[in-house]
């Protein structure tokens, strides 16, 4: 079984949307990726999850250079990710169907944790 991140892009407009929601449409929204989530947990696939503020910090390069970032000029920015376990890329991509961040037209990125041995 291999590791997989799941990377939740979405564009800037959503979220800035999403922030601004009545405390209950916010429920609304966590409910529904809590159903989504709990469903790939149910199948013992779940590794670790997180959302990520939307503002950080970007440090560039030998010299370290911090800049302010992720760059309000960017069109998307990723709001979350997910570790699970997989036996294939296919059945990781399969495990993002259903993912809320579809219904804002968002997209996920499917990627392979590499394990250096």
């Amino acid at each position: 079984m291999n590791k997989y991140m799941l990377a939740f892009w979405n564009a800037i407009p959503s979220e800035e949307s999403f922030a601004q929601l009545s405390p209950e449409a916010i429920q609304v929204e966590i409910e529904k990726w809590n159903n989504w989530i709990g469903g790939i947990a149910a199948q013992g696939k779940m590794v670790a999850t997180e959302a990520l503020h939307n503002t950080g910090k970007t440090v560039s390069g030998s010299a370290n250079i911090v800049t302010d970032g992720p760059f309000t000029e960017g069109k998307e920015i990723i709001g979350g990710f997910m570790i699970l376990t997989a036996d294939s890329l296919e059945e990781a991509v399969e495990l993002s169907n259903g993912c809320p961040i579809y219904d804002s037209e968002g997209r996920v990125e499917v990627r392979q944790i590499q394990v250096f041995n």
